[in-house]
């Protein structure tokens, strides 16, 4: 491997990671010596310096990470303040009626009620501090259940959850019934 290839596979690593990585591993994730690694980080910076990146290589510790130059902070946190700040999708929107009139509740159930995978939609969800974890229901699996936040009652102006509107035509959903269907579904799936 020549040393452009090892400055590469050590600064693919860290993008891709995101997080500190201790330079054992990181090394050896790189296939190179952890001798070597200083050397090859110091090269990766002056690359860095002399292309006017934006990017930074920092040790914290006996691990090393990729990182953003203090100059450019107040870019990447205007970006990060857009990205929450962002309106919420219809498909948000359905996925937080769910969750708001019948919590706490799994995925599975919020993807029962809309017929169609909603996992990104509660990550994101979670992201913003519209949805949190509430446990984990004791049920086979012990799946995690989902809640409101504060933040949402702030964000909706609600002082609490029996400020919400009346549903028109709203069916109450018997959720210990739905996970029975739903466990049953993928018994019949993971059936021979």
């Amino acid at each position: 491997m020549s040393q452009n290839e090892k400055i590469s596979a050590v600064e693919a690593i860290l993008f891709a990671c995101g997080d500190p990585v201790e330079e054992q591993r990181l090394a050896a994730a790189a296939g190179i010596e952890t001798d070597s690694l200083d050397d090859i980080i110091a090269q990766l910076n002056q690359r860095y310096d002399e292309t006017g990146s934006a990017l930074l290589v920092i040790r914290l510790g006996d691990s090393r990470q990729l990182c953003v130059r203090e100059e450019y902070m107040d870019n990447v946190r205007a970006a990060m303040e857009n990205k929450k700040n962002t309106p919420l999708s219809a498909a948000a929107m359905e996925v937080l009626t769910i969750v708001a009139y019948n919590q706490p509740v799994t995925k599975s159930f919020v993807e029962h009620v809309r017929g169609i995978d909603s996992s990104s939609v509660v990550n994101s969800l979670v992201e913003k501090n519209l949805l949190e974890e509430a446990g984990r229901l004791d049920v086979p699996g012990k799946p995690i259940a989902y809640k409101t936040t504060a933040a949402f009652l702030r964000c909706f102006q609600l002082d609490s959850l029996d400020d919400l509107p009346e549903l028109p035509n709203r069916q109450q959903l018997d959720f210990a019934e739905l996970l029975t269907e739903d466990e049953g579904d993928e018994d019949e799936e993971m059936a021979p």
